[in-house]
């Protein structure tokens, strides 16, 4: 991965100085950016299939009918196709732009986890935020001189009423921990799992405050960039803001990104089970075929099968990557003669 020096490169994100380290540049971005309120509404999971993280269970299996069956695939869509993002987040060549159909695409100029990591100074320093508020920084790094990581390498970032100056103030922690790496991290060319641990972590804006809690396994493979393979599973992620409460549970997604190739072409499978307030009870979701589209496009190909109390959906993407067909079931498995059909709009489906 390359260094953040250029100050051009810097500009529009908020780095800040170690006083006990005046010579080293703290790039503090990338942390407001993994907690943005666009990631934290829709994200999962640890790294234990039974991990609930003291988040509740879900709640019984909801009807999916005709008359709710747009409103389950909005809700079940949005949750869990951005449930990916947490694994764009582990560093700067991984799935960070957003796009559409909520898949993230490579974003090489935007500085990541591994940046954040190779920077932390040991053992911990705490460091004021641009409008108020602080950040305090510790780890643990095996080789704390080469540029590259480690399995066992740690970070955790604790905020206090921290203000970023861009209209968002935080308050909680976040701790991540490399599993597994191999590669060059100054290249940006490498294989990495991390884990990462949400504690009471909110995000209070003008319009919205959102907390989240639980913890994900995220892997990242850009050893053959700008083609990337990302993946994120877990147990639990329960998730709050002005409009309700989301719980994914036992949920997985896996990501592909092409950038060799132009149009550049993507991929997504997900599942998982989604417990919202926004819904009756929970759904069990899953793609039989997955989601395939291309830039950043809505997928032209795919299906996303929803299943509820003796009931289900299919989410059926169109040729054409603007229309979708939802077709409700009177039975758990999708197939047969739909007993309804709706259509709609990827638009309408992502709730834009």
């Amino acid at each position: 991965m390359r260094a953040v020096t250029d100050p051009i490169r810097r500009a529009g994100r908020l780095f800040v100085t170690s006083a006990s380290h005046p010579d080293t540049v703290m790039n503090k971005a990338s942390l407001p950016v993994l907690i943005s309120l666009s990631l934290l509404t829709a994200c999962g999971g640890s790294n234990s299939d039974n991990a609930n993280n003291g988040n509740p269970p879900p709640g019984a299996a909801m009807p999916i009918t005709s008359d709710n069956g747009l409103s389950v695939a909005q809700e079940s869509y949005q949750q869990a196709s951005s449930s990916g993002d947490l694994a764009g987040l582990a560093a700067s060549n991984g799935l960070t732009g957003n796009a559409g159909g909520g898949l993230f695409k490579p974003d090489i100029e935007r500085p990541g986890i591994i940046d954040t990591l190779m920077q932390v100074p040991i053992p911990q320093t705490t460091v004021p935020c641009a409008a108020g508020g602080t950040l305090t920084i510790s780890g643990n790094l095996e080789d704390p001189i080469t540029p590259t990581l480690t399995a066992g390498d740690t970070i955790s970032a604790e905020y206090e009423g921290c203000d970023d100056g861009i209209g968002e103030v935080i308050d909680g922690a976040i701790d991540f921990e490399v599993v597994a790496f191999s590669g060059d991290a100054v290249s940006g060319l490498y294989d990495m799992t991390m884990t990462m641990l949400l504690d009471n972590l909110q995000v209070t804006s003008a319009e919205d405050v959102v907390l989240a809690n639980g913890d994900a396994t995220a892997t990242l493979n850009t050893l053959q960039a700008p083609y990337v393979e990302a993946a994120v599973s877990g147990g639990s992620m329960l998730s709050s803001n002005n409009s309700g409460t989301a719980t994914l549970s036992g949920y997985s997604s896996a990501q592909t990104f092409d950038g060799t190739v132009f149009p550049s072409p993507y991929t997504l499978l997900t599942s998982g089970v989604l417990d919202s307030s926004e819904l009756s009870g929970s759904v069990t979701y899953s793609t039989p075929v997955m989601f395939e589209g291309v830039d950043t496009n809505y997928p032209t190909v795919g299906e996303m099968l929803l299943v509820g109390d003796a009931s289900s959906a299919r989410i059926i993407a169109q040729a054409n990557g603007i229309d979708v067909v939802i077709e409700i079931y009177s039975n758990t498995t999708g197939e047969g003669t739909p007993d309804a059909t709706i259509n709609t709009t990827w638009t309408e489906l992502a709730g834009l």
